[in-house]
């Protein structure tokens, strides 16, 4: 039984159907769940990291096959070993791994995860390739991809491209969909606690959806 089998056994073992029931209800009966609360969760990753050494034959095969599972604890799991393998061991190749990753089962709970701790590391590390997923990910015209798009740059403060999440913001401003407006007026607002005057300035001159702006300026106080 390799890590990753002995991580997934674990988990089903702590299944709990009463608390299943309820978290399948708040994300939209769309996934399934073992019902295993986030510090438990966190718990048995803890203790899987002090009693396993992360070694893979080919990682992004390995972690894409795991994250396949049908069940949500899975995926949070792999998310975060994802994350953890990164920090040493990410390459330019990481972006095809990163991506199908967004797209598997996609919905916030871990877009949001994958966008910012991992495709927002990707982007520190090769700051050269973010024109090129970027343009083929806008132009996939995915949600979950042009969403990632917009938060990638998250926690980037004074080193965020500017242009380019004023660019983005401005593109999508057009945009029906409720996780567009949203991620706009999120990744907005966390900028503006690096620079809230140019915010406020981009946000008053740009014809973005009313909750777009909302998000933007909660904080303001310009």
């Amino acid at each position: 039984m390799n890590n990753l089998a002995i991580l997934a056994s674990t988990l089903k073992e702590n299944a709990n159907a009463q608390r299943a029931e309820p978290m399948k209800r708040y994300m939209k009966n769309q996934f399934e769940f073992y019902g295993i609360s986030a510090p438990i969760r966190k718990k048995i990753l803890s203790d899987f990291y002090k009693n396993n050494t992360l070694i893979f034959n080919d990682f992004d095969k390995e972690i894409i096959q795991f994250y396949q599972t049908k069940y949500r604890e899975t995926q949070y799991c792999a998310m975060e070993i994802t994350q953890k393998y990164y920090k040493k061991n990410i390459s330019k190749d990481s972006i095809k791994t990163i991506e199908k990753m967004i797209l598997i089962d996609s919905w916030w709970d871990t877009v949001d995860f994958i966008a910012d701790k991992i495709l927002g590391l990707y982007g520190q590390k090769f700051p050269e390739e973010i024109p090129n997923f970027v343009n083929r990910f806008m132009k996939s015209e995915n949600i979950w991809l042009q969403r990632s798009c917009i938060l990638f740059q998250l926690k980037y403060k004074e080193k965020t491209d500017t242009k380019l999440l004023f660019d983005l913001c401005d593109k999508l401003s057009y945009s029906n969909e409720f996780f567009i407006q949203k991620a706009i007026g999120w990744a907005l607002r966390e900028y503006a606690k690096t620079d809230a005057k140019t915010v406020y300035n981009f946000v008053e001159t740009h014809d973005l959806k009313p909750l777009s702006k909302r998000e933007a300026l909660k904080h303001q106080s310009i």
